[in-house]
């Protein structure tokens, strides 16, 4: 078989596949790219503009990125059809750098490591993420051991209302962390030089269309696969997964930027991490609570109060002295008779401190009684916090959560004034269920 007989043989293996998508403009672009590599040609950056994205002969290849954007793309669905199915091919289709045509070459069994240097600067926030979520988890098997003793000292804490919902049946539980989408920023020589977090990119498709709009940052930002864990999640996991062990195989651990809306209506759901790692889970849970999230989601706003509860995690003393975070728990039944579970917080102390309230009799006994009986509530807790250790957590109020407003849509409805905050924290007062007169506003 000659090379072009090959090249074109792989070229209908790739297609079948159905590796390149459903985008017609990537699928235009190999076709033509198979054509003029068949042909023995390769043509310049104008000709692709033209030929596969119906530009005119005007068209600015200096001043729009849009060939460079969709050749970055095609390459990324050639890595991903030879990670799948063409795992075992023993050569590959490229695209050489600096081109715009197809080569056939050797598939490389074990890709040389990159230098030390940039492998550390680029991998070692996934690293950190993984090795302490390991070490949670690792302690979390050690817990486990200890509690399958007689004297488990988890019992009491498994049999509260907030737990035994969870564990009393055979539900599938989703553990959902919150996560973050962070890209890469190159250089002129496409080396990544930085991590980036924005807000408004919240996943590869948020980038794409992000590049789309400004094709002449095409070059700027790369999709590295990658995101973050804060540190928090790790330290809230050893709390909360000796209390799943015996319903460990019914446990899944997934992101909650990959959640999957399905879920929630049929399977129990606990979600661990910041207030603005929530994704879909944040427009639920407020739609039936007191709070409303600040715009900086570090702040929580007590509809019914007025009042506002700022972190001050990020406030240039904190390093200094001791300063506030707020922590949030919430659990309420799902339209099947599922549960879901909040533990959240506005940063990492708040988080921590939630986990270990939620998880340990001591503390959990006092927000139980402060419910009242009620399946469906919420609870804020002051948490004092000094170099992201939690040095003390205490309960400010609960109150009870509307599923109906949740699950059905039902209008914003206007809640009474309820029992204020414990003397000493911020607002005053004192802390216990918010018993109020709910009706239409």
């Amino acid at each position: 078989m000659t090379d072009t007989d090959s090249l074109h043989a792989h070229a209908e293996r790739i297609r079948s596949s159905g590796a390149l998508g459903r985008s017609r403009l990537i699928r235009r672009l190999f076709d033509f790219l198979v054509a003029c590599s068949l042909a023995g040609r390769a043509p310049k950056e104008i000709e692709v503009a033209i030929d596969v994205f119906d530009k005119d002969a005007a068209f600015d290849v200096s001043q729009d990125a849009m060939v460079r954007v969709y050749v970055h793309k095609l390459r990324r669905k050639l890595e991903e059809y030879y990670a799948g199915p063409g795992v075992a091919e023993p050569v590959r289709l490229a695209i050489p750098k600096g081109a715009y045509r197809f080569a056939l070459e050797p598939a490389i069994a074990a890709p040389p490591r990159p230098a030390a240097r940039t492998a550390v600067r680029r991998w070692l926030p996934l690293a950190l993420a993984a090795s302490l979520l390991a070490n949670a988890l690792g302690i979390a098997l050690v817990l486990h051991g200890r509690a399958a003793r007689p004297d488990d000292p988890l019992a009491s804490v498994r049999e509260s209302p907030v737990w035994s919902r969870v564990l009393a049946d055979d539900r599938t539980i989703f553990l959902v962390l919150g996560d973050y989408y962070i890209f890469g920023e190159t250089d002129r020589s496409m080396e990544v030089r930085r991590l980036v977090r924005d807000f408004s990119v919240n996943s590869p498709k948020d980038l794409e269309q992000y590049l789309h709009r400004h094709p002449e940052e095409a070059d700027r930002y790369l999709d590295l696969q990658l995101g973050y864990l804060p540190t928090s999640a790790a330290f809230a996991l050893r709390d909360v997964m000796p209390l799943l062990a015996r319903a460990n195989r019914r446990v899944r651990v997934v992101l909650a930027s990959d959640l999957n809306p399905a879920v929630l209506t049929s399977a129990h759901v606990i979600y661990i991490g910041y207030l603005s790692g929530m994704g879909m889970l944040s427009d639920l849970v407020f739609a039936g609570s007191r709070f409303g999230v600040g715009e900086s989601y570090d702040e929580l706003v007590d509809r019914v109060s007025g009042r506002h509860y700022v972190s001050q995690a990020t406030l240039p003393f904190r390093s200094e002295s001791k300063y506030h975070d707020y922590g949030y728990f919430a659990t309420f039944s799902g339209p099947s008779g599922n549960q879901i579970v909040i533990i959240s917080g506005t940063r990492d102390v708040a988080v921590m401190n939630t986990a270990q309230a939620v998880t340990h009799a001591a503390s959990l006994a006092p927000l139980v009684a402060s419910a009242g009986g009620a399946s469906s509530f919420e609870a804020l807790y002051d948490v004092y916090g000094l170099d992201r250790m939690n040095l003390d957590g205490k309960l400010l109020l609960t109150s009870a959560l509307n599923p109906a407003r949740i699950w059905t849509g039902e209008p914003a409805l206007h809640a009474a004034p309820a029992a204020p905050a414990e003397p000493g924290a911020p607002g005053g007062g004192k802390s216990g269920l918010a018993r109020a007169d709910i009706r239409e506003h």
